[in-house]
């Protein structure tokens, strides 16, 4: 996919009027050259003359159409750039999450902020490019218009030129992709500054090997890679100019001995050569931009074409939440693939059945899969074999929008949103903010967070505070369903015992389904039921009540 067929996708008809209104612009420019030159070897030539004349209507046409063309293309670059946005965070959010997590974070925001930066800036010069390489053919027809001889002159250079420039680009080419994939590194360690921030402060040792044996190197290969393929466009733009100023010099010292030429047309060709060096060097200043932008956008395609593949292309939930029965997994088997290749962990066979208005705990030790199988049962993971059966139907690509409706879910890494998106879609503003409040209270924020048109007043709080936020969230999503990641591990002990005793039996009397994963074994009495998971196997599944 290159930046031509990009634009031609966004709208092919905005590109063909552009490239009409700029081939326009440029021949007009190009004649005002023919009319320069014409006008200079007359020294007759009254103000008003037809030549004059010619003139100004050929200054009208070039500014009307330049214009059009610019304004035609900048429109479209731009749209375009706006759709390759939003396609590609639809294409994330369609994507299964095994495979998200597999392609890992710092390569989508390398691609979404890096890659969709390097298009954009390339297709903003695009207009210009297009109105310099018109001002280029149409300087090309006038010397063609001037002597046929002359012109092929002209192309062969033009052909050695580019026969020579095309090694150096595209090793060039070949640097500039290498350092984009030595970025997809950098953005790694830069996840590891911010996430791991607080390990590498307390540990000086393993900052200072981190600092100089990862990212130092990995930022020293970019700076190579980018530098050498920078360098080689450099070197490219100045073999063109030497290229030009060989050609003019070759017309001034070696074309009058060789053809007979007049002084005007002689003026004419160094004219037309002097105006030609302008449009063909922003082509060649330009090109590293428009190199990187192909790479980013292979990489793009790359990562488009991988998203597509293991895209959820299910069918929008428009049917309304249900009065459930019974939610079966039978036979589910999911691997977990780690960083190394040949290392994975296999979660199944699972055979479960959970049934409404139970307190079920999830248990175990580290490693043992709860957080997978919570993921199995909401449907964001898709098992390798198996069915998930809901309500006496089997859940698949086209009803599993659908099925994840029904649960509200709040994970130990939980995100959490400072808008309460799409929540006030059944509920007044007014009332909305009624809940909150109500809700705010509960949680014991009403002091510290307020509520207005659906937005959160802070979320800068502590971890514990945070994930009762995010409860708040939960309670006004309203799901049949409710899933609990170690959700009480950072609260303080007494509003820990209100969450177990207090929170979690209110939810069940108002007929919810509560699956709490838990380490608290002092509260395990409270539930109903208790499934425990050793080494991605249920090793019990007792009831206590």
């Amino acid at each position: 996919m290159n930046l031509i067929y990009f634009l031609l996708r966004s709208s092919w008809l905005m590109v063909v009027i552009a490239i009409i209104t700029g081939f326009l612009s440029g021949a007009s420019s190009a004649g005002l050259i023919a009319v320069i030159s014409n006008a200079a070897s007359k020294s007759n030539t009254s103000p008003l003359s037809t030549v004059a004349w010619g003139f100004l209507g050929l200054v009208i046409v070039a500014l009307i159409t330049g214009v059009i063309s610019q304004i035609m293309l900048i429109r479209l670059s731009q749209n375009a750039v706006l759709q390759l946005r939003v396609r590609l965070s639809q294409q994330i959010l369609n994507s299964e999450l095994s495979h998200l997590e597999k392609l890992g974070n710092p390569r989508l925001l390398a691609t979404l902020t890096e890659d969709v930066q390097a298009v954009a800036n390339a297709v903003y010069i695009i207009p210009f490019l297009c109105i310099d390489l018109s001002m280029a053919l149409g300087c090309l027809l006038y010397i063609t218009w001037l002597s046929w001889l002359v012109f092929i002159m002209v192309v062969t250079l033009m052909i050695v030129a580019i026969s020579s420039c095309k090694l150096l680009l595209d090793k060039g080419e070949k640097l500039l992709a290498a350092a984009r994939e030595d970025q997809d590194s950098l953005f790694k360690d830069f996840s590891t500054i911010t996430a791991g921030i607080k390990e590498l402060k307390l540990h000086y040792q393993r900052r200072q090997f981190f600092l100089s044996h990862r990212l130092e190197n990995h930022a020293k290969l970019f700076l190579r890679h980018n530098t050498q393929g920078l360098t080689l466009f450099a070197t490219t733009t100045s073999w063109g100019k030497l290229i030009f100023f060989f050609a003019i010099g070759f017309v001034l010292f070696v074309l009058p001995y060789l053809l007979t030429i007049n002084a005007a047309t002689l003026s004419g060709y160094i004219l037309t050569f002097t105006y030609l060096m302008l449009p063909m060097d922003n082509i060649a200043n330009n090109l590293p931009l428009i190199s990187k932008a192909s790479v980013a956008l292979q990489k793009i395609e790359s990562l488009g074409l991988s998203l597509a593949s293991r895209s959820e292309n299910g069918i929008i939930p428009t049917d309304n939440i249900i009065n459930w029965q019974s939610l079966q997994l039978e036979n589910i088997v999911h691997n977990y693939y780690t960083d190394q290749d040949d290392s994975s962990f296999t979660l199944g066979p699972i055979n479960l059945t959970l049934y409404p208005q139970e307190l079920v705990f999830i248990v175990g030790g580290n490693g043992s899969g709860k957080s997978s199988l919570a993921k199995l049962i909401t449907g964001l993971y898709i098992p390798e074999s198996g069915n998930i059966i809901f309500n006496q139907e089997v859940i698949s690509d086209r009803n599993r929008e659908w099925y994840r409706q029904h649960f509200s879910v709040i994970f130990s890494d939980f995100y959490l949103f400072d808008e309460l998106f799409g929540l006030g879609n059944n509920l007044g503003d007014k009332e909305l903010e009624i809940q909150v409040q109500k809700y705010l209270h509960k949680l014991q924020l009403d002091k510290k967070v307020k509520i207005e048109k659906g937005e959160l007043s802070t979320i800068s709080l502590s971890q514990g505070q945070r994930k009762r936020l995010a409860l708040l969230t939960a309670y006004l999503e309203n799901r049949p369903i409710y899933l609990f990641d170690e959700w009480a591990a950072d609260q303080d002990p007494i509003f820990k015992d209100i969450f177990y005793n207090q929170l979690l039996p209110e939810l069940r009397q108002q007929g919810k389904t509560i699956l709490v994963i838990s380490h608290d074994d002092h509260y395990f009495h409270l539930a109903d039921r208790i499934i425990k998971l050793d080494y991605g196997k249920i090793e019990s599944d007792h009831y206590i009540k």
